[in-house]
């Protein structure tokens, strides 16, 4: 084996890694709060709303689960503008991982309500509790407990996928090291660094979501 490892060269472009690496993590933080309230939105639709709207919620979620993530950033990139809409590529690249996780989060939070129990609501309303007061600390909060742990898996997966997203030239982390392979030609440095990054990144969002769910989530210690 006569491969020189020359990791040098990767360090010398490392401010394009850090700054791929802070998009991911902006790219990934906003698509993850965005797509949590359509995930909540899209599931209270689909246990309590109009047939109609089910069936739409529906066709949506089966739609997104049954077509690649990268067709999904294409349609929007260079579809959207076949009917006038035009966004940058960090902008599509956003509402698609939105759109994505949505429909994942979607089924993830109806789980999560069908959890609870009927008659929990119902002690709610005879307590006082107005409806959305019964919904956020009767049915949200418990249901988000009950699927914290695939929520938070759908959270890191996002994030994971996010590398698609240099597909459509997206300024995040893989299409950093795209750019400075095509410059060094060193594929292996490049991507051990990338992988290497995306995995502390990783580790970062598990600690975060560690936190919430100690401090937001945490049920009461049982006697």
């Amino acid at each position: 084996m006569n491969y020189v490892f020359e990791f040098s060269q990767v360090f010398e472009a490392w401010d394009e890694l850090l700054a791929g690496a802070l998009r991911t993590l902006w790219l990934s933080a906003m698509s993850m709060a965005i797509g949590l309230i359509v995930a909540v939105l899209g599931a209270l639709g689909k246990a309590n709303g109009p047939v109609w709207l089910r069936w739409i919620i529906d066709g949506y979620i089966e739609i997104i689960r049954n077509t690649p993530f990268l067709i999904q950033i294409f349609m929007v990139f260079f579809g959207l503008p076949a009917i006038g809409i035009r966004l940058e590529a960090d902008q599509a690249a956003l509402l698609a991982m939105v759109i994505n996780f949505g429909a994942y989060g979607i089924e993830i939070i109806r789980a999560g309500i069908e959890s609870i129990h009927k008659g929990q609501i119902e002690a709610g309303r005879a307590l006082g509790l107005k409806p959305l007061q019964i919904f956020r600390l009767v049915v949200l909060k418990p249901a988000v407990q009950a699927v914290y742990p695939s929520l938070t898996s759908q959270f890191i997966l996002l994030m994971l996928n996010s590398s698609v997203c240099s597909a459509i030239a997206a300024s995040e982390l893989t299409a950093a090291g795209n750019d400075i392979q095509a410059r060094n030609f060193r594929s292996f440095e490049v991507y051990f660094v990338v992988t290497a990054m995306y995995l502390v990144m990783s580790m970062f969002f598990w600690g975060v979501f560690a936190w919430v769910e100690r401090a937001f989530l945490a049920r009461p210690a049982s006697r």
